[in-house]
């Protein structure tokens, strides 16, 4: 499986270029004696992750066990990403390979879940004929109806967007889990109107799911085993829930008896153990508070790192891509975090290179601003246009290939660059690490992540994954720290 994701080329080479909309995770092995398996491919974001855990929990109860081989499965489910084109190519790429295993086993299911369904569903069902089912984010409830349709000789679909759904009492069968960390989905949908993204139009509109939940799926993750949990949302800091409504939109409109917004939850979340480590993505720099920081900064198990994407550094190109902040306002937001949590406090962005009419000088101040913040490390594309977005409507995408080629590859130097500033700061310093597993390159090794994220490796001894160790940290590369457990 590996050498087939190398082949049509979505791995990344290194951490401080990596790409999230084209990372992939595959289901496990999992076999429990029932009647049929399923196949889940997923990509991009760890909303599609944690969706696709959804997927599996619902279809497990309908008689489904998980497979990591195509080969084996009954069902194949792509989970996709439409965040670039280079993600739908791939899912193009695979969907072509599972047709030609499917020639063979003509019951074989194949199904397009996620991002890609509501743009694509009349394509890929009735004029190219790829696939037999399409289902959107919304309407994973439906999976059990829809596959019984599939399987009575019929194609089906469901798009729908609910200004309802959060999937608050399905409990979620982990897929890829080291057992020590976990996604927890806070939320669905999106309101910020982002003019290069397509997630408002594939998710909808914003809800939040009931804090009450969370804080029972992280408390049941801790009896289990797991050390540190993940609060997932398009934009984690526009969390607001109320008894009576979950939809932001309407919340804010309606006389409500409470409201719990993203600084309670984080709070209410902490509070499960001291030992539950607690990190969340990802936040907008439009509506991260200081109430948020001062949260962060009160417990000592809320991590100490931000995921703030910036997507460029200069006003202009911030409102054509209608971020509804500025270059000021930004750098306001990390001077905050700086203040209030410290220098330690790690920072990663997303920048785009080469958006609509970006001259050179503009370019110039997206360098100029990661040289202000120094982030710790940045997910980094050139500009690809997606279809129906505003950008594609309002915008001539009229920067050259070569040149937004060439501003990428300055903007990935200058991260590099800076991701190893940042790393010598941690050389010389002890470290509170959660063990994740194995080093990827030896079994002699054990790696964990420190409270800002990043990635630390030391020899094993008798330690176990899912204990916190202290590192003494004594050398780095610009992705990686490493040292040895000090008692």
């Amino acid at each position: 499986m590996q050498k087939v994701i190398e082949d049509i080329d979505i791995l990344a080479n290194d951490s401080t270029q990596h790409e999230a909309c084209e990372t992939v995770k595959v289901s496990e092995d999992e076999n429990t004696g029932k009647e049929r398996k399923l196949y889940i491919e997923s990509y991009g974001c760890q909303m599609n992750f944690s969706d696709s855990e959804i997927v599996s929990s619902i279809m497990k109860k309908e008689g489904f066990d998980t497979t990591s081989d195509f080969n084996e499965a009954d069902v194949i489910f792509l989970n996709t990403c439409s965040i670039r084109e280079k993600a739908e190519q791939t899912v193009r790429a695979r969907l072509s390979q599972f047709n030609t295993v499917k020639k063979n086993r003509p019951e074989m299911m194949i199904g397009v879940l996620g991002c890609m369904a509501e743009r694509l569903k009349s394509q890929l069902l009735e004029e190219e004929k790829v696939v037999d089912l399409v289902v959107g984010p919304d309407a994973y409830r439906d999976l059990p109806g829809l596959v019984k349709q599939v399987d009575e000789g019929q194609k089906a679909v469901n798009t729908f967007l609910s200004r309802e759904e959060t999937y608050a009492d399905i409990s979620p069968v982990r897929l890829n889990s080291n057992g020590v960390t976990a996604f927890i989905s806070i939320m669905r949908g999106c309101d910020n109107m982002c003019s290069f993204c397509v997630v408002p139009f594939t998710r909808g509109r914003e809800r939040s799911r009931d804090p009450y939940s969370i804080v029972k799926e992280a408390q049941e993750l801790f009896n289990n085993g797991y050390r540190e949990v993940t609060l997932l949302g398009q934009n984690v800091d526009s969390y607001k829930w109320s008894p009576e409504v979950n939809n932001k939109a309407r919340l804010e409109k309606s006389e409500v008896s409470e409201v719990i917004n993203f600084a309670n939850l984080l709070e209410m979340v902490a509070k499960v153990h001291p030992d539950l480590r607690v990190r969340f993505s990802t936040s907008h720099p439009k509506d991260i508070t200081d109430e948020v920081l001062h949260t962060m900064k009160k417990y000592e198990n809320i991590c100490n790192y931000i995921h703030l994407p910036a997507q460029s550094g200069n006003t202009r190109v911030l409102e054509i891509m209608n971020r509804t902040y500025t270059r000021e306002w930004y750098i306001d937001r990390v001077d905050a975090i700086r203040r209030i949590i410290g220098e330690d406090c790690g920072i990663s962005s997303d920048m785009i290179a080469g958006f609509c009419t970006e001259t050179e000088e503009e370019h110039q101040d997206t360098l100029t601003l990661m040289d202000y913040v120094k982030y710790d490390f940045s997910y980094m594309f050139f500009y690809s246009e997606r279809p129906g977005t505003l950008a594609a409507k309002k915008f001539e995408d009229d920067i050259p290939l070569e040149i937004k080629k060439r501003r990428l590859s300055e903007i990935i130097d200058r991260q590099q660059k800076h991701s190893h500033l940042r790393n010598q700061r941690d050389v010389g310093k002890v470290h509170k690490v959660l063990i994740e597993g194995f080093s990827k390159r030896s079994n002699d090794d054990l790696q964990g992540r420190n409270s800002a994220n990043k990635v630390v490796i030391f020899p094993k001894k008798h330690y176990q994954k899912g204990q916190y160790v202290n590192v003494l940290v004594d050398r780095c590369t610009p992705a990686t720290l490493f040292g040895n457990i000090v008692d």
